[in-house]
């Protein structure tokens, strides 16, 4: 193992389409292959060998910050075979790294499948557009896409808040700036109350956390920017309520009152592994309609989801559960995966038990 460097275990990684390589003192490297780990045939990894491995990429400033913080993220390009976005961490007492593979070639809507709703959304001169799901679930595939078909369809200013960075564009029709948190910036917040004096008009938000990010990024759509932002919730109305119970009480009604103005979409997905290989995309989609917009102003978070069903075929929207029924009944996805993944059982077991 000691006489592996970085490329090859990258190229390995790449050569078998996996989206993720794992280092970790003790054990073989692995790789994720359609949401799997699988070993590679290769010894164990040494505290020797991780060491030359993940300190080969960093600069001087990276090392410091590691050894200080004892964990970085960050995102790297290496020649010849693509971009990666990386974690550091020490596990116990070693070095342990999580590389993610970020596609060279940015996926079109068309590439992804997308519903014909994402075209509408992204026409929109201004308003929140917040793609969530869990972790590697595709949100920041499907936010680049979308960015991507803006690019390639009009001119438009498209700010870019990270950390780290991973799509990079080519300008073509748009112009693109980038700003890395804890490099080109200190903090997703202040990027973005600067955001207000570049000139942009499309705005893509990384992660939505905390209070200060969260409140800056509905000022911006409020504001008259399109704003993109990316969380980790399960679906729609679950999105709403984690975005208002982040702030103190007093302030919710207010936050409440901005969602209902300046909410364009939710697109909350999932990947579901299909039956012969590979894995398919599950968008549950809200669209921010006024009927929408008063059950949030007025607290009824909990009737969104009657909401989403009625006249679809004019609003675009679609539960989750009416996507898993489908893509099971076109044998597509098993049974068993479709309950695994699906966050109404109940409701499923109706449509298809």
């Amino acid at each position: 193992m000691d006489h592996l460097d970085v490329k090859i275990l990258l190229k390995t990684t790449l050569a078998h389409k996996a989206s993720d390589l794992h280092l970790v003192v003790g054990s073989e490297p692995q790789i994720r292959i359609d949401g799997h780990l699988v070993k590679l045939d290769l010894p164990p990894v040494t505290q020797k060998s991780a060491e030359d491995i993940c300190y080969s990429i960093l600069t001087e400033e990276q090392k410091r910050v590691f050894e200080e913080e004892k964990e970085l993220d960050f995102a790297v390009t290496i020649p010849e075979f693509g971009r990666f976005r990386v974690n550091y961490y020490v596990s116990l007492g070693n070095i342990s790294a999580a590389f993610r593979v970020i596609p060279t070639k940015i996926p079109s809507l068309d590439d992804l499948s997308s519903p014909p709703i994402y075209r509408e959304l992204i026409k929109r001169e201004k308003g929140l557009i917040l793609v969530t799901g869990p972790t590697g679930s595709g949100k920041t595939t499907t936010v680049a896409s979308m960015l991507h078909e803006i690019n390639h369809t009009i001119a438009k200013h498209i700010l870019c808040i990270e950390d780290p960075v991973e799509f990079v564009h080519q300008n073509a029709q748009s112009l693109f700036s980038y700003r890395t948190v804890g490099e080109d910036t200190k903090s997703f917040a202040n990027a973005l109350k600067a955001s207000l004096r570049e000139d942009p008009d499309v705005i893509y938000v990384g992660e939505m956390r905390d209070p200060e990010t969260i409140s800056a990024a509905i000022n911006a759509a409020e504001t008259g920017h399109l704003v993109f932002g990316t969380l980790h919730t399960n679906s729609a109305p679950q999105t709403i309520n984690r975005i208002v119970s982040v702030f103190d009480g007093e302030k919710q009604a207010q936050i409440r009152s901005q969602l209902s103005v300046t909410l364009e979409g939710v697109i909350s997905q999932v990947l579901i592994p299909k039956i012969g290989g590979g894995r398919v995309c599950v968008p549950e989609i809200l669209i921010g309609s006024p009927a929408v917009g008063n059950l949030i102003r007025e607290n009824k978070i909990h009737q969104i989801h009657s909401q989403m069903m009625i006249g679809q075929g004019n609003t675009g929207m679609q539960t989750q559960t009416q996507v898993i029924e489908r893509l099971y009944k076109e044998r597509l996805i098993t049974k068993e995966d479709a309950f695994r993944y699906c966050f109404r059982p109940e409701e499923l077991k109706i449509k298809i038990l």
